[in-house]
């Protein structure tokens, strides 16, 4: 099966939107994943806009093997066709150690050997211990040095977003103890690198934007506008997610999980899509998208 992509456009041309879709591949594409992808891509297409996928695989030891292919095929078989080569997060690690060395040289970051259980044990939020210490790197992890502490944000769905404020002037890691890159950084570097504009993705993800903003403004980088979009729930108060083991979606019968995820949206699906194939919902869905319709809320019960 051949996959979209397409070449970056030059240096020189003007995209006024370039959004995109980052799953794990410690798990298959769940409903909750749907959801984002699905708003992710409608988003970036009623915008005129591109729509890229990345695969966040920079964490070995929670990856599911053959998931990253899997994951592709099934977006493929939801009409959801991304516009460039594919970015996977294994193969960017010279971009992420370069920007490590930038931020050690510019004395924006420090070596941190304090555990959890020491933090948790001082309130839960890391208090700088390791900051004057001059700690080797040898069984340390990387701790940013936060000098803007931002804790709100204007969100395209949720509208204004208060995060905790105690929280977000923390020194947050940005290199693991164990030598694998923070989330935090990788997830920048490559908004960065790949020129995003828009990243519209679930709202268990509200409280990481105040840190990303933190560090694409300590990088002196423009961020891109955030949405969050409702995240699905059970009865039960748990989220869908690979962690908790939520079944992968039909890649067979594609149609009757894209109209659930259009109502979950807001976007009131006509009822003769039911009958339509995977295009037509996806091309009706782009012409009738309205973020105003997205419920303004943090997660909804199926």
């Amino acid at each position: 099966m051949e996959f979209n992509s397409s070449e970056r456009p030059p240096a020189n041309t003007i995209i006024s939107y370039r959004g995109r879709f980052a799953p794990s591949p410690s798990g298959l594409l769940h409903f909750g994943s749907l959801i984002a992808a699905l708003a992710s891509y409608l988003d970036a297409k009623a915008h005129q806009g591109k729509w890229l996928v990345r695969i966040e695989d920079i964490d070995p030891p929670r990856e599911l093997a053959g998931a990253s292919t899997t994951i592709l095929k099934t977006l493929d078989a939801y009409g959801l066709h991304w516009d460039e080569e594919v970015l996977y997060q294994s193969q960017q690690s010279e971009r992420y150690i370069a920007l490590l060395s930038q931020l050690k040289q510019q004395q924006l970051s420090y070596y941190c050997q304090c555990t959890r259980a020491q933090i948790k044990q001082a309130g839960g939020i890391y208090q700088g211990r390791c900051k004057y210490l001059s700690l080797p790197e040898q069984g340390s992890a990387i701790r940013l040095v936060n000098h803007f502490a931002i804790n709100e944000f204007e969100d395209i769905f949720q509208g204004k977003v208060t995060c905790d404020i105690n929280l977000s002037r923390e020194d947050f890691i940005i290199h693991r103890k164990d030598g694998l890159f923070a989330y935090q950084l990788a997830v920048v570097a490559d908004d960065i690198e790949q020129g995003i504009t828009h990243v519209i993705r679930g709202c268990d993800l509200l409280e990481p934007t105040a840190r990303q903003l933190t560090l694409f403004k300590t990088l002196g980088k423009p961020a891109p506008q955030f949405g969050h979009v409702p995240l699905a729930v059970t009865e039960q108060g748990y989220k869908l997610s690979k962690q908790n083991k939520a079944p992968a979606i039909d890649i067979k019968k594609p149609q009757a999980s894209l109209i659930a995820a259009l109502h979950f949206l807001g976007q009131q699906p006509e009822s003769h899509l039911l009958e339509s194939s995977v295009e037509e919902i996806i091309q009706w869905a782009t012409q009738h998208w309205q973020r105003s319709n997205v419920p303004k809320t943090s997660q909804i019960v199926i």
